[in-house]
């Protein structure tokens, strides 16, 4: 983990004053370290029957889509207002600065499907919960996720339901 964690660039005050940014493009550069990221995340999910791999916009469709593929799974992107054709279902969400909105299409995954959620980094935790509840009204089951950053400072953990699993590889 710790060559992942030399990938990772700290670029302060961005989006906004007062926020670290973790910049996650030399890791994307880095053909080998990429691989071995997306193996990493998707370690704990073999085997486990996962009919859709759900990627939260925008960096999360990057790991998520390449997670589908290793494991055999669908992609369903999870978009910004306005960004999918409808019919959709949405959600409102808080982020660490800001609100925001989530949405899926409203038959992109099937009652019962077995859907692994996935973004990039996990901060406060309400875009991850908001993934979730997504999923959920559409009647498919969140076996679970997983972020490649955790920023335990923000405590978004705390919003992730304890008895379904939350896969980090790197926690700040």
């Amino acid at each position: 983990m710790q060559a992942f964690h030399d990938l990772v660039r700290d670029v302060p005050d961005f989006p906004r004053p007062g926020i670290m940014f973790k910049d996650i493009t030399p890791l994307l550069a880095d053909a080998r370290a990429f691989g071995a990221c997306i193996d990493a995340l998707c370690e704990p999910w073999r085997g486990q029957g996962i009919g859709a791999v759900c990627g939260i916009e925008s960096r999360g469709f990057i790991f998520g889509a390449a997670m589908a593929r290793a494991l055999d799974a669908g992609f369903v992107p999870l978009r910004k207002a306005g960004k999918l054709p409808p019919p959709v279902v949405g959600v409102d969400y808080g982020l660490e600065y800001g609100l925001d909105r989530l949405e899926i299409g409203s038959n992109a995954l099937s009652p019962g499907e077995r859907v692994l959620v996935v973004d990039d980094v996990l901060a406060t935790g309400g875009t991850l919960e908001a993934a979730r509840r997504l999923v959920e009204r559409l009647g498919a089951e969140v076996m679970g996720a997983s972020v490649v950053i955790e920023l335990a400072v923000l405590n978004g953990r705390g919003k992730w339901p304890a008895q379904t699993p939350l896969h980090t590889l790197l926690t700040y």
